[in-house]
């Protein structure tokens, strides 16, 4: 075969060398041991959770080595495409702290454009440069082309999915299918310039050299020393469109660009071998490979799952809406890939996430269970940490989209919300009340006459007589200018006169031989002006509220009662 003549049968149009590539795209110059990573999607729907993880650890690896992060759209496939993805995940992404040094960026009118040397960075325009590097492996005898039809094509496909399954009948089937696509390697110039002139489509096949009863070694950074199949399947480099298909076009970027690590999920190791020959067949120097577990979650059997398009806070979008703060996710994500980064926090209480000295021998190698418990308790931690005025900023912007009503409540008055949101912040023990902004409004909206409910009756063993006493007295004897310890003092006075013990060792030892304790008390007054059980201190919410509107709400429990 004169495969130099081939290769010009197949591709006339196309004159550069892949030396004329290369020169379009010369090495980075970067600091010794800086990473150039990338994110590569095909815009093909919302951002996974599942998605953010191997991004992060590129963002990561990038920048805490001084390199680059930069996003690449994987578009090849106009069939899966969704209009408009590509816009969304770059916003998505940058909400959750990932911010590309070049790429696939949004302009200011919103749409997509090229930042950085090494584009462009749709792979649907970057249809010539393929073919550069397909037009030298036909002229290598490392590719040949195809000449089928649509119908057996798929057909093929299905074969090669189903050929897992273990039935008789079906392998000589797909032994069959092998054979024929082995007899395809045989071909004459002729056969291909009668093709070529009757207008016949094709697609171009790697000629692959593999043995698959022969391991390849390759070593992951995640998954240590691994041994896998050669391969010996003659997969489709560019489809009869001319566009190339993942495994191909990756190859090439990921040369081009100058990419030193991909990081990606577990599900693509069946495809490693692959790229592999693709890598050696075109003389690139391989990059690191880290293939990342899968996100779990328990199922309602307790049993573990893949975490699912489908599932509660796979879509990154939702996050937004349920009201967790982007830095609380983020977080959330770093106690999934590094085991040792909550001890970090609990030792850096004040530092970002981004401090955080990122190894990827602390990760996990078999995998990470999503759980909304978790990400709620790192979501109150890093809320804790906020001062008053970020949490007041930041509830109300929610609010304005998500729960509208409450929000102009709380922009109606930002310095009073401010004083609400400032109860028990800051110090050794911030409180915990918050694990998203949705919270805000069940914790502190009985502060506004519009959201003041009252969420339960007193327990029917409290004498009636008793709270009504209660709530008299309090309201003869409040003044706002008493500290909280005179404030107290009068609360337990008023209980004692009634039986309730201030001494609440002395209640323990002998319950009975009293009515009740100050504790009691104290939820006598707090149900009336609160509406609930459990609230913020007593004495700065009323502080916070007035003592004409303490004196209101006291009224209308006593009317009620």
């Amino acid at each position: 075969m004169d495969y130099n003549r081939l290769s010009e049968l197949l591709f006339p149009h196309i004159t550069k060398t892949p030396a004329d590539v290369e020169a379009d795209f010369p090495p980075r110059q970067l600091p010794e041991g800086a990473k150039v990573t990338r994110f590569a999607p095909s815009p093909t729907g919302f951002v996974h959770f599942g998605g953010l993880f191997p991004t992060t650890v590129a963002e990561r690896l990038a920048h805490q080595s001084g390199g680059v992060l930069y996003l690449r759209i994987e578009d090849t496939d106009a069939k899966r495409e969704v209009a408009g993805a590509a816009e969304a995940l770059i916003r998505t992404l940058s909400v959750y702290g990932v911010n590309f040094d070049e790429g696939a960026i949004l302009g200011e009118d919103g749409k997509i454009r090229d930042k950085g040397a090494y584009g462009p960075y749709k792979q649907s325009l970057r249809g010539p440069i393929y073919q550069v590097f397909a037009k030298q492996l036909v002229r290598e005898g490392k590719a040949y082309p195809c000449f089928t039809t649509e119908e057996e094509l798929e057909e093929l496909h299905q074969i090669n999915k189903k050929e897992e399954i273990k039935n008789t009948d079906w392998e000589a089937q797909a032994a069959q299918k092998r054979a024929e696509m082995l007899a395809r390697r045989s071909f004459t110039i002729e056969e291909v310039e009668a093709h070529l002139a009757a207008g016949d489509p094709f697609v171009l096949r790697i000629l692959a050299d593999g043995d698959p009863e022969k391991k390849v070694k390759i070593t992951d950074l995640v998954k240590g020393n691994m041994e896998i199949p050669e391969n010996d399947e003659d997969f489709v480099l560019l489809k009869s469109d001319g566009i190339p298909t993942y495994h191909f076009a990756h190859a090439v970027d990921d040369h081009l660009m100058g990419t030193t690590h991909v990081i990606r999920g577990e599900e693509w190791l069946p495809s490693l071998a692959k790229h592999l020959q693709l890598f050696r067949y075109l003389g690139f120097k391989l990059p690191k490979y880290m293939h990342i577990a899968q996100i779990m979650r328990l199922d309602e059997s307790g049993n573990k799952k893949k975490l699912s398009k489908r599932d509660m806070g796979a879509n990154m979008d939702d996050y937004t809406g349920m009201g967790y703060c982007p830095e609380a996710v983020c977080e959330y994500v770093m106690t999934l890939l590094n085991s040792n980064y909550e001890e970090w926090r609990m030792q850096n209480p004040d530092k970002s996430y981004r401090d955080f000295p990122f190894n990827i021998k602390k990760m996990s190698v078999s995998g990470c269970l999503f759980d909304f418990n978790k990400l709620g308790d790192v979501s109150k931690n890093v809320i804790s940490r906020m001062d008053a005025k970020t949490v007041t900023a930041r509830v109300t912007e929610w609010a304005k989209e998500f729960d509208p009503a409450f929000g102009a409540v709380l922009a109606r008055d930002p310095a009073f919300a401010e004083k609400i949101f400032a109860i028990g912040r800051g110090g050794k023990k911030p409180r915990k009340d918050l694990a998203t902004w949705a919270d805000a409004k069940p914790y502190m909206g009985f502060f506004y006459d519009e959201f003041f409910t009252l969420e339960c009756e007193y327990p029917e063993q409290y004498d009636r007589a008793d709270i009504q006493t209660v709530l008299s007295e309090f309201l003869a004897s409040y003044d706002p200018a008493d500290d909280m310890n005179t404030w107290f003092e009068k609360v337990k006075a008023i209980g004692a006169a009634l039986g309730y013990t201030p001494d609440m060792k002395a209640y323990k030892a002998a319950p009975t031989a009293y009515r009740g304790n100050v504790a009691d008390v104290s939820m006598f007054l707090r149900l009336a002006v609160t509406g609930k059980m459990n609230a913020p201190d007593l004495y700065t919410v009323m502080q916070i509220l007035g003592k004409d509107k303490v004196a209101e709400r006291i009224e209308r429990m006593k009317n009620r009662l």
